[in-house]
């Protein structure tokens, strides 16, 4: 009886994180309402763009890179120099945006937004993201909100 007590509580403790992946007029909108259209010249087709490039509009995506660090959610954002993997790292990180890294794989979009606002705005403009950069820049927008009733 105590073991299969035990199982249930580590059961009820594990914690399943299940992947948000997002349409692409669903970011058009939540992207309009946080003010990215536009934001430092950068259209809403940008964000969008840049969104399914780097992550595939997956808010829990999580990339181990060959230098130790870790590209976390929607936008990839670097836990070497923008957050904090864990306080065994703290001396290795710059985390610019003062936050947890596990702040940006969440469902909730703001703060992933509010910490890629801040990256354009400190790297002027969005060449801080390679795929970005190969797939994005210098292309039509027009065709990421095409048919999303936004305005």
């Amino acid at each position: 009886m105590k073991a299969s007590g035990f199982l249930a509580l580590i059961i009820s403790l594990i914690t399943v994180t299940e992947s948000k992946v997002y349409t692409r007029c669903k970011l058009a909108k939540i992207f309009v309402k946080a003010g990215l259209d536009n934001y430092r010249r950068f259209s809403l087709g940008n964000w969008i763009c840049l969104a399914y490039y780097e992550s595939h509009c997956n808010t829990t995506m999580q990339t181990l890179l060959k230098d130790g660090s870790t590209d976390y959610g929607i936008f990839q954002i670097n836990s070497f120099t923008w957050c904090r993997r864990s306080r065994l790292h703290l001396t290795h990180q710059k985390n610019h945006c003062h936050v947890a890294c596990s702040a940006l794989v969440t469902d909730g979009l703001t703060d992933a937004i509010l910490w890629a606002k801040k990256i354009v705005k400190e790297m002027q403009g969005m060449n801080y993201w390679q795929r970005w950069k190969k797939n994005c820049e210098g292309k039509d927008m027009s065709e990421w909100k095409r048919g999303c009733e936004v305005f």
